[in-house]
């Protein structure tokens, strides 16, 4: 078993309420590189590649994913909610597409934190589709919670599969917190429904 990182002192309240590292800063960034090197070889020779991000919870993601990609691109953003401060997905989707007659023709790559439903990325993608007129649409997540989806859908392109546990850090989190975290990490139980 690897040693786990020590987190910073900034971090240390946060830190307190973590059970353990899944996913350190160092695995994180050379996965980042890899799913770069995967759409550069798939999205190259589709003109006008737009990153459609999945605000709040994939903004670390996909402003590192960004950073990873050589290709010309442009970058569109949705507001989309579906946690409510729960920890499991409600299905109830809040979307505020910024302009989707910019996305019209366009070849869109929605990126987003977390694939466990389903219900998400298969409601975005439905909207790009039908409503907005993508030329195309595909997905990359960083993280695939290997559940049963209640809506049938698969990303294109994954960081890493998980299990089914409820993880924060790196622009994941609980009720509005640990987005901050350079990592990936469980809570603790009772971290989770408001204990300090």
């Amino acid at each position: 078993m690897q040693p786990q990182p020590q987190p910073h002192p900034r971090e240390h309240q946060l830190a307190d309420h973590l059970e353990s590292i899944l996913l350190s800063e160092g695995q994180i960034r050379a996965r980042i590189a890899e799913l770069a090197a995967e759409i550069e070889a798939n999205e190259s020779t589709r003109p006008d590649l737009t990153l459609l991000v999945l605000l709040h919870g994939s903004l670390l993601f996909a402003a590192d994913l960004m950073r990873a990609l050589s290709l010309p691109l442009y970058l569109e953003s949705f507001r989309v909610a579906s946690y409510h401060g729960g920890t499991s997905s409600s299905g109830e989707l809040t979307m505020d597409p910024q302009s989707l007659s910019a996305l019209r023709g366009r070849h869109v790559l929605v990126v987003d934190d977390i694939l466990d439903t389903g219900r998400t990325l298969a409601a975005v993608t439905r909207v790009l589709r039908e409503e907005a007129g993508a030329a195309s649409v595909t997905s990359c997540v960083l993280l695939d919670k290997r559940v049963a989806r209640a809506v049938e859908f698969e990303a294109d392109y994954v960081g890493f599969p998980i299990g089914d546990a409820f993880v924060v850090g790196y622009g994941l989190d609980y009720d509005g917190r640990y987005r901050n975290l350079p990592y990936i990490a469980t809570l603790k139980p009772e971290a989770i429904g408001g204990g300090e």
